[in-house]
């Protein structure tokens, strides 16, 4: 390894997520005393990873955070290259020779598994699966089997409550929002009644934030209902809510509907239930009938234990919402059980445990799929103050140009595109927008488009 030469420092990130847009941004700004060339690499045509494709389009901060990465993106001096992905179209080797270091941001898009008995049965999924539907995720079915009129989902976080609300909340008034056109037609012709959304804790342990839970109020004709006998709170929970404002918050937010009228005669229900732990998935002839639940109690301390009561819920459809985990990527060691990159505070780690030169990580895949998005600057702020200390002993590119790698890219036929064709995507899915609301009964700002051939031909039209 030799040093870093006296000259602009060439830097790759894989993953255009508000990960890798925000180390890109704090490197940027960062104190340090040689010049920097970023290029920021994504599987997918656009940008904005998670937030275009992992949030529910009714979600009232995406506006917000998409504001706030296409400022930082575009300034000009950080380069997107969309449609390129990293294992079959770029190599790590690819990347050492054109690169002084590269930062993975990759993220986590699986399903953390449920092992329990049924979870395979036709009419069980992942709630990532149902996200990337829903969000017009190019690599899926624009096809969903909305079918049920029961609907189960399994989890108490964030992303249990994003699907729950986009189950059991009526298409028309998702119509403002930019859901791509197959997505409103297959909600608005689903028979859905009821969605049960279970949580293992109490209502002291959720793990969604207040501003979550408010959204499930502003479903029109949509009740929710709740039930005394889940309202427990042992000595962790009662402290927990005295100190923690959130908690309170949240606590009081539920307790307030559970003394409210909940039957107002609306057409669909949403159904909270707490202390309920999954069993088994129940099934006739291949396909999900039910959902087996035990009881569980506090035990003092905030955690459960099993009280042996179970009860039967028919449902025709499972959602498991119970966290995601990250994939490997190709040429660097994985820890298949955290579904992160192995790294010591954004420094990669070979299988031995031993530094590879060069090759860092921030956001999900380094540190698992826990907490919001804001948390991730704060992540990212440690990788790039080892990249910074590591700079005089990284190895130099053989090929740093910053052309060579576009030359690579169109050699091997990858239709890679830019931020400048994000701009035309951009604006070409805003006129799909005003189009709709001309003809439509609702402001429509967006219409997403979904199909990846379209997407790029847009994005690279001359």
């Amino acid at each position: 390894m030799t040093s870093a030469p006296d000259r602009t420092l060439r830097l790759a990130i894989v993953g255009a997520g508000p990960a890798g847009v925000y180390t890109a941004d704090l490197l940027t700004k960062a104190e340090r005393d040689f010049e920097l060339s970023i290029d920021l690499f994504d599987r997918y045509p656009a940008p904005y990873g998670l937030i275009r494709y992992g949030v529910a389009p009714d979600h009232p901060r995406i506006k917000g955070i998409v504001k706030a990465l296409h400022k930082v993106m575009d300034r000009g001096d950080i380069r997107f290259l969309g449609d390129v992905d990293f294992g079959t179209d770029l190599t790590l080797e690819d990347l050492r020779r054109h690169y002084d270091a590269v930062v993975f941001s990759t993220g986590a898009i699986r399903d953390a598994d449920l092992d329990i008995p049924g979870i395979g049965l036709e009419g069980s999924f992942g709630a990532a699966d149902f996200v990337s539907w829903y969000d017009g995720h190019p690599d899926v079915d624009r096809e969903w089997p909305l079918t049920a009129r029961e609907v189960a989902v399994i989890g108490n976080g964030n992303v249990a409550l994003d699907v729950a609300r986009m189950l059991s909340k009526h298409a028309d008034d998702l119509l403002v929002t930019e859901i791509p056109e197959n997505v409103y037609a297959g909600l608005k012709a689903s028979p859905v009644t009821d969605v049960h959304v279970f949580g293992r804790r109490g209502p002291a342990q959720v793990k969604f934030t207040p501003l979550e839970l408010r959204e499930l109020a502003h479903s029109k004709d949509v009740d929710i209902v709740l039930y005394p006998e889940d309202f427990e709170f042992d000595a962790a929970s009662e402290e927990a809510a005295a100190s923690n404002n959130q908690v309170k918050t949240m606590v009081g937010t539920l307790t307030n509907w559970l003394v409210e009228e909940q039957d107002t005669g609306a057409s669909r229900r949403l159904h909270l239930h707490f202390l309920q732990q999954p069993v088994e998935v129940l099934g006739e002839d291949g396909a999900v009938t039910g959902l087996r639940m035990e009881r569980m109690e506090l035990d003092g301390t905030g955690n459960v234990k099993g009280t042996g009561e179970y009860t039967d819920y028919p449902v025709q459809a499972v959602y498991r919402a119970v966290g995601y985990h990250g994939s490997p990527v190709p040429g660097l060691a994985f820890d298949e059980r955290r579904g992160v990159i192995p790294n010591d505070a954004g420094r990669v780690l070979d299988e031995d445990g031993t530094p590879v030169p060069g090759v860092y990580t921030s956001g999900w895949i380094k540190r698992g799929p826990v907490g919001l998005i804001g948390h991730t600057k704060g992540d990212a702020l440690e990788t790039i103050g080892c990249l910074l200390e590591d700079q005089p002993e990284l190895w130099t590119a053989e090929v740093p140009d910053e052309q060579s790698i576009l030359d690579l890219l169109t050699e091997r036929g990858v239709q890679y595109t830019t931020w400048e064709g994000w701009l035309k995507l951009d604006a070409h899915e805003l006129s799909l927008g005003a189009a709709a609301t001309e003809t439509g009964p609702v402001e429509r700002e967006r219409v997403k488009v979904v199909a990846r051939e379209e997407m790029v031909g847009i994005s690279r039209a001359q």
